[in-house]
């Protein structure tokens, strides 16, 4: 393994506007992959890697706890598809180590990763699939993540995970139209109903081909297009849309991309809470906005608690909160998303390139989910953030805009808030955890059914470990009193493995094999959980 320690150089600063301040800094590094357009945790630390794919290497630049990266090579069996069309990630296997979707031209690989990541087998297909987007999902809500391709010139596919990685395939019933055009489908709950629907972006050919379409679930295992009844039948040749919830009412919005402005421009959707959306692009700054996209997706890039828009043409549409977006300039187009310094302010990487969000004052959390009944990574997780600001709701997914394959970390930003006042996470299963005055600043383990770790309050925020990484003995820095006080160690699997009443502020660790692990410390009633490395 070989660490990387990067120099950063200052490429842009813009705006007028503090809580929309957003600028970036750049660094290169040397991806040996065709394909690098992966950001996400392969290693169940819950730190956003950066992966890079080739037909017989998976490239990995671990991200350690210090800023920097640790890169591994693993030779893979040569895939029969690559990811020519698009990329996903989940963990399919339960296993701790998330497995990769390659979506190709003519095929569907798969990349499942053995019990310590540090291998992968190749499972490929016989079924000829023009891929487009893919995702990981639940389709059929049975605790396994499930895997969805779009079809170019058939029917879409999905594949069905009985539990242990076996996926059978199936094509039909979601996205049925016979000569295709399917582009982009994005797994989003659109009506509060807690089944997780789809929305398909479509692309050119004939009206019908070219008609995007939302797909309801029917909480029996069947799909039913209702864009008609929605609003959302729009002829836009799209490709991809950003869903997110731009007005912090509850209800998810959509922008509905153009890739062309033959048949429309962008239009932005605004959901009623009835299952309908209102068109509201005018005044928006999307209805002025000449530039076309095949890339569209959502985050809070300056944490002001407001989703922003993002795609190609080097823009970034800041959310002013009514529904009106400023345009900025940055200087990347189309991009992985992830933090990729654990700072809390969000980053991106494309073709080998990562732009470091220089960052400002706003405060933020990040929660990572892990699923028990539900699916490992928790993903169709819906997560509410209460604080004075309002509400904010985020979805867990794998797999927005068109190629890319963006972090599975939940982030938020709460602008100037200084606390949050509950967080709400409602998983696939239909377990409900809540959790109130959670620490800000921080990133935080959250165990389906249990509490969340790390939801401390602020007057044992001051503790750390040290060494870290360490070989034998953790210690404990903290001004309080610790002794008498209940110390858990965690694995990434969320596994109690070790416990034990502090005698002396330090912990004898040598017999754990080397990893990443978290300790939740439990000081007069309060808690709090720390990442550390085993070496």
């Amino acid at each position: 393994m070989k660490k990387i320690t990067f120099c950063l150089f200052a490429i842009l600063g813009i705006t007028n506007f503090t809580l929309a301040q957003v600028s970036f800094t750049s660094q290169s590094i040397a991806t040996t992959g065709q394909y690098s357009i992966c950001a996400v945790d392969m290693n169940g630390d819950y730190l956003d890697d950066i992966v890079s794919v080739s037909a017989t290497n998976i490239q990995i630049f671990y991200q350690n706890l210090d800023g920097t990266f640790a890169e591994t090579n693993i030779t893979t069996t040569p895939a029969d598809y690559l990811p020519s069309w698009s990329i996903a990630a989940g963990d399919l296997t339960g296993n701790g180590h998330n497995d990769l979707l390659y979506g190709g031209g003519s095929g569907v690989t798969f990349m499942i990763a053995n019990g310590d990541g540090t291998a992968y087998t190749e499972v490929s297909g016989p079924e000829f699939v023009f891929s487009q987007r893919s995702n990981f999902v639940d389709i059929n809500n049975d605790g396994h993540l499930d895997a969805f391709v779009c079809h170019d010139v058939a029917p879409n596919v999905y594949y069905i995970n009985d539990g242990l990685g076996n996926l059978t395939f199936n094509q039909g019933g979601i996205g049925d139209y016979p000569s295709g055009g399917h582009y982009g489908s994005l797994w989003v709950d659109y009506n509060n109903d807690g089944d997780i629907d789809m929305f398909m972006a479509k692309c050119g050919g004939e009206p019908a081909r070219r008609t995007n379409q939302l797909f309801k679930n029917n909480g029996d295992g069947t799909f039913t297009n209702v864009a008609v009844e929605a609003g959302l039948d729009d002829l836009i040749q799209t490709w991809s849309a950003a869903v997110g919830d731009f007005d912090n009412d509850g209800h998810m919005d959509m922008l509905v991309g153009a890739s062309s402005f033959a048949d429309g421009g962008h239009k932005l959707m605004r959901n009623n809470g009835d299952g309908t959306f209102s068109d509201v692009t005018a005044g928006s700054g999307f209805d002025i906005f000449n530039g076309t996209s095949v890339e569209h997706a959502t985050y809070d890039f300056n944490n002001d608690g407001y989703l922003d828009i993002f795609g190609n043409s080097n823009s970034v549409f800041i959310n002013n909160g009514d529904f009106t977006f400023t345009l900025v300039a940055v200087p990347f187009s189309g991009a992985a998303v992830g933090d990729f310094n654990n700072d809390g302010s969000l980053d991106t990487f494309r073709n080998g390139t990562i732009f470091y969000n220089t960052g400002n004052a706003n405060n933020w959390i990040t929660i990572n989910t892990q699923g028990v009944q539900s699916n490992l990574n928790g993903i169709g997780a819906r997560i509410e953030v209460y604080s004075a600001l309002g509400t904010q709701i985020r979805d867990v997914r794998s797999g927005e805009g068109f190629k890319y394959m963006s972090s599975l970390n939940t982030h938020f930003g709460i602008g100037l808030d200084t606390q949050i006042d509950q967080i709400i996470i409602r998983w696939p299963s239909g377990i409900v955890d809540v959790i109130e005055n959670p620490q800000i600043n921080a990133s935080f383990l959250a165990i389906e059914g249990e509490h969340i770790l790390g939801t401390n309050d602020q007057t044992i925020s001051t503790v750390s470990l040290f060494p870290n990484p360490t070989n034998d003995q953790l210690n404990i820095n903290y001004k309080g009193a610790l002794i008498g006080s209940i110390a858990t160690i965690y694995d990434v699997s969320g596994r109690s493995i070790h416990s034990e009443i502090i005698e002396d502020n330090s912990i004898n660790v040598k017999n754990l094999s080397a990893g990443t692990y978290f300790l939740n410390l439990n000081v007069e009633g309060k808690s709090t959980t720390l990442r550390f490395i085993k070496k």
